[in-house]
């Protein structure tokens, strides 16, 4: 049996989903949430009720007849994959709205079961919905459901079950052959009827709500920003200063720096594994994967914050407070919502871009989006924090600023090189406040979880265990003790000129930039192998091992220099698919990786001057480094005007 969950975004499908499958797929509030339809299996417990069962949740839609790319995946869907029964999630708080789509859908000819979501807030306002006389006038099953609780859940699969192989009865009328124009004024007017019929309004939609107040300081022109920032800080002052740091010093001081190595060296050395075995499973995989493993109560507290703020309703408000300024760069607030979607994994965040019709805008959200900082960069901002600003909580915020500052930079120079014009509108409808849930930030905060150990136990730990042989044996295969002779260091070797403008010297630090590519993660992991191999010091103590590389100013530009340079491979694939375009794609690439080359250049230069009163290391190469830069980009605008002048209708 195949079950299709279609409705308007924002009305709860995602969350119905999770909850009659057990998945846990990303919710938020707005629209653009699935991109792309999800399949999964009915969970144990309605198995008794619909034995064999495939649901499918399908992007948000308002209309049958498509304008978006996801919309087109529903209408496909529906109308090509012949499902046995649609389940149409209806916000009930916004009926008149979600019941165009309804009419739409009872045309079909597939079973129609109506899911009557958000009733939670339909009691809240003190509206009533008349459920049998609505099931009557549409003639199908009308199931009154709390999908954040789990509510009538149980109901809504009976009436699916009861309503596969039913005679389709004639719901509503037919509204083709009137026209685009005729049948969209004749199904608004037959929905406007429904509605006045069988909802029972007692709020005053004039009335200013808690609502509407709290928006008025929130996502107001002038507060919104700052406000958002203080947010923001708070969000990662807790979660790297406060309980999520206590948490992962545990991690990092007591279980991986000391028990699981000591357990681990003990058991090899009673069954007798030789030297450079046990050297490689220790130092190897078990001290590179812990060196990762040992932020993930950082990771797991910061995103169950994150999904706490989602959940208020908060975050949706971010999106409509940017958009203002996003226009000035070419972007709207359509763009912002890749850009929350990344700060948990940059691939769903760019492909959310899918979701932005204008192609201008779509490029450039691309390009930008991977600039917010993930998870999977979390380590490196976590471990830099902890080395070289012990006792400052501004660090971590300061990377998000940032990345802020430099889409607004950015944005506006793609826009003077490409001429784009943007032609895209935003409208969204801002749910209501509401207490955010614990388990959904739960249930998120695990999901997360999940994808690092996976992530660390896989890809990491092999990449660790390469990187330990690469600086364990020189190209001759021959074990060294130096690990400057290594195979690890002659290819750090090879990229190491190219970061001497940015201040930064030494093979180690080019070595971990370059396996940064593959994963983030795996910047924290390389130097744990390279430079814990020949130091008993913990990575992530202040004063540690680390700061034989670094200053504190050069530490600050090596972060960022990994947080804006292009993301990881399996990013870059996702930007590939979505920019569609080889040439795109290296264009995105080479901006990047621009960006991230430069801004860590003007921080080094101009901070070792600021800080320390004296030039940095590389700083003859860094100017001439900038004068090219500049005259690429003088020379890239220009170019651009004069294209613009000789085609002065010319926008895409």
């Amino acid at each position: 049996m195949k079950i299709a969950l279609a409705g308007n975004p924002n009305s709860g499908k995602t969350t119905l989903f999770n909850a009659i499958t057990g998945k846990t797929e990303y919710v938020g509030n707005w629209p653009g949430v699935t991109v792309e339809k999800k399949e999964a299996d009915l969970q144990r417990k309605f198995r008794k009720i619909i034995a064999n069962a495939r649901v499918v949740d399908l992007p948000g839609a308002y209309s049958i007849a498509p304008y978006t790319s996801e919309e087109a995946i529903t209408r496909n869907f529906v109308l090509g994959e012949n499902p046995d029964v649609i389940i149409n999630i209806v916000d009930a708080s916004s009926l008149e709205r979600s019941l165009y789509f309804t009419s739409q859908l009872l045309e079909l000819g597939i079973p129609v079961v109506i899911a009557l979501n958000k009733q939670d807030v339909v009691r809240r306002y003190g509206n009533k919905i008349d459920v049998e006389g609505l099931a009557k006038t549409l003639q199908c099953p009308v199931v009154e459901t709390v999908a954040n609780d789990g509510e009538g859940l149980k109901e809504l699969m009976h009436a699916a079950a009861d309503s596969v192989g039913a005679k389709k009865a004639q719901a509503v009328p037919q509204f083709s052959g009137k026209g685009t124009e005729g049948e969209d004024k004749a199904r608004q007017q037959f929905v406007k009827e429904v509605v006045s019929k069988h909802l029972e309004k007692k709020r005053d939609a004039s009335k200013v709500t808690v609502s509407d107040r709290i928006d008025r300081i929130v996502a107001n022109g002038f507060l919104g920003l700052p406000i958002f920032a203080v947010v923001m800080w708070l969000v990662y002052a807790f979660s790297i200063e406060g309980l999520g740091g206590f948490l992962s010093g545990y991690f990092n001081d007591t279980l991986f720096g000391e028990m699981i190595p000591d357990a681990s060296n003990g058991f090899l050395e009673g069954i007798g594994v030789h030297p450079l075995l046990q050297a490689l499973i220790v130092d190897g995989a078990i001290g590179g994967v812990g060196a990762v493993i040992g932020f993930l109560p950082l990771i797991m507290v910061l995103f169950f914050c994150l999904g706490l703020l989602e959940d208020s309703g908060y975050m949706a408000r971010v999106a409509v407070v940017m958009d203002r300024y996003f226009k000035k760069i070419g972007l709207s607030g359509k763009s912002i919502i890749p850009m929350i979607v990344g700060s948990g994994c940059s691939i769903p965040g760019v492909m959310a871009t899918r979701t932005i019709e204008d192609i201008n805008e779509k490029r450039m959200t691309t390009m930008l989006t991977p600039f917010v900082p993930c998870g999977a960069k979390l380590p490196i901002i976590a471990l830099f924090s902890a080395v070289f600003f012990p006792d400052a909580s501004w660090v971590a915020p300061s990377m998000y600023i940032l990345a802020f500052v430099m889409i607004a930079i950015g944005g506006l120079i793609l826009k003077k090189i490409f001429v784009w014009e943007n032609t895209s509108t935003f409208i969204m409808e801002l749910p209501e406040y509401k207490i955010p849930s614990l388990v959904h930030a739960f249930k998120q905060m695990i999901k997360q979880a999940k994808a690092f150990i996976i992530k660390a136990s896989t890809i990491i730990l092999v990449m660790n265990t390469l990187i330990w042989f690469m600086q364990t044996y020189s190209w001759r295969l021959e074990a060294v003790e130096d690990a400057g002779l290594s195979i690890l260091a002659s290819i750090g070797g090879v990229i190491a000129p190219l970061l001497i403008p940015l201040g930064f010297v030494g093979w180690q630090l080019a070595a971990a930039a370059l396996t940064g590519f593959i994963a983030k993660e795996n910047v924290v992991a390389t130097f744990a192998i390279i430079l814990l191999a020949a130091s008993e010091d913990a990575l992530h103590m202040p004063g540690g091992v680390l700061t034989e590389l670094f200053n504190p100013v050069t530490a600050y530009a090596y972060l960022v220099f990994n947080l804006f340079t292009p993301p990881c491979f399996a990013a870059i694939g996702a930007m590939n698919s979505e920019l569609d375009s080889r040439k795109w794609l290296g264009r995105a690439v080479l901006f990047q990786l621009s960006v991230g080359y430069l801004l860590a250049m003007l921080i080094t230069q101009i901070g070792t001057m600021i800080v320390y009163g004296e030039l940095a290391v590389g700083f003859v190469p860094a100017i001439i480094v900038s004068i090219l830069f500049t005259g690429l980009i003088v020379y890239l605008i220009k170019g651009a005007d004069r294209k613009r002048i000789q085609t002065p209708a010319l926008v895409h």
